[in-house]
């Protein structure tokens, strides 16, 4: 049994969609799970249509699906003859779920609406893909992720329920019998059957998941890059490409904000030491970057760059030192707003935490905290993390920086700048 992801830039056109199967043919005869996500900006133009229905815009929200329709049909009649009928009635099916909900009031919270909207995307997408793969002579079975995949109601950033999912998979057509299964990542159901999702970019995460469970003897993510680079080649055109990691550095890389690979997706690889390769769909022939349980030395500076960061000063309103009530108060405001600071630093009398800048968390965050400091919030900054840092390059990165604060281990350094 393997485990295949493609991500929404593999499924972004016409084109690119009538590439899988090139990829997937040589497997055919073989177990294999393959994982697809939303088409290219698909969920970037859901999110707005959840924004528009929670201000009470129905209007502009029926507008802005309308076009995300479409799009899916013209998709759909690009690729599909023999069974475009039937895939057009699955379709329809999808897109009436959400129409009746758009032309609901808002009473609850907009995260909420959020998954029951957002989630359709992957929808759309494995539908279209896995009716093109059979035209095409890959014979596959749909299946909707959301009667396998438990989670609880934490919507936007559900929890896995690893028991409940384990029974619905053993239950489930997915077999270790030489058939290819298409479903979604990114989403779930609780127990409800009200949908959720796992946090953006969470399909890595869902094809961990089914990997860990079936006991696969690999995960391969495919990606419009040759593997995992140093750096973002967009922004780093030196970044050099990596052949190998371990489990450790990818999850360190992940953690401090690479965007290669979802934070989450690691530990259920390396629960069952199940190695991850990263390859690319545009050159399927390349091997990629293997990630396993191996060590791996004599690693290049791996460089990344987090945008939109907000640090928030946060000083004791009578002076008295920052001990163990007030940092206990702080963590556990973080889990209650769902905010992980991307750094902290301490002092006597302060604190100061770097996060991603959203809104509405950010304001409850602070205000929260107003209850035992004073709260100063300062926000258009980025942070640099550098793992394998040399002094040469720290100094290069940093030469024109209006630096805000610095950490530094001998492994890794990060760096606050304006």
């Amino acid at each position: 049994m393997q485990v295949f992801k493609f991500g929404g830039a593999s499924v972004n056109s016409v084109e690119r969609i009538q590439n899988i199967p090139n990829i997937i043919l040589p497997y055919q005869g073989q177990s294999l799970v393959v994982i697809i996500s939303a088409m290219g900006k698909t969920t970037n133009a859901l999110e707005k249509v959840a924004e528009a229905f929670f201000a009470g815009k129905k209007e502009e929200a029926l507008n802005l699906f309308e076009a995300i329709k479409q799009s899916h049909l013209t998709t759909a009649k690009y690729l599909l003859v023999t069974t475009y009928n039937q895939t057009l009635e699955e379709l329809v099916n999808f897109f009436t779920e959400v129409e009746w909900l758009l032309h609901d009031n808002p009473v609850q919270e907009f995260d909420y609406y959020y998954d029951q909207i957002v989630c359709v995307g992957e929808l759309l997408s494995t539908c279209i893909v896995s009716a093109y793969l059979n035209e095409k002579g890959v014979a596959n079975q749909w299946l909707d992720v959301r009667d396998i995949l438990r989670t609880d109601d934490t919507f936007r950033d559900a929890n896995i329920d690893w028991n409940v999912t384990k029974q619905n998979l053993y239950n489930s057509p997915i077999k270790d019998n030489g058939k290819i299964y298409i479903t979604q990542g990114f989403i779930g159901s609780t127990d409800e059957n009200e949908s959720t999702t796992l946090g953006r970019e969470g399909s890595d995460y869902t094809a961990a998941i089914f990997a860990n469970l079936l006991n696969a003897e690999n995960l391969t993510i495919w990606k419009d890059v040759a593997g995992v680079m140093s750096a973002d080649p967009k922004e780093f055109p030196e970044a050099s490409f990596l052949a190998e990691l371990n489990f450790n550095e990818t999850i360190e890389m992940a953690f401090y904000g690479a965007q290669v690979i979802h934070p989450k997706t690691i530990k259920p690889l390396q629960n069952k030491n199940i190695p991850l390769h990263v390859r690319s769909f545009i050159n399927p022939l390349e091997a990629g970057t293997t990630v396993s349980g191996k060590a791996v030395k004599g690693l290049p500076p791996v460089i990344v760059v987090k945008k939109n960061q907000a640090i928030l000063h946060l000083h004791s309103q009578d002076f008295s030192f920052v001990g163990e009530q007030p940092m206990s108060l702080l963590y556990k405001i973080f889990g209650e707003v769902k905010v992980r600071p991307n750094l902290i630093q301490t002092g006597a009398i302060n604190v100061l935490l770097c996060v991603d800048d959203h809104e509405e968390k950010i304001s409850n965050l602070a205000a929260a905290a107003s209850e035992c400091f004073d709260v100063q919030v300062e926000k258009g900054l980025s942070l640099l993390t550098i793992r394998h840092y040399t002094p040469e390059v720290l100094d290069s990165m940093t030469a024109n920086a209006d630096i805000v604060l610095i950490q530094k281990t001998q492994e890794t350094v990060q760096v606050l700048y304006r």
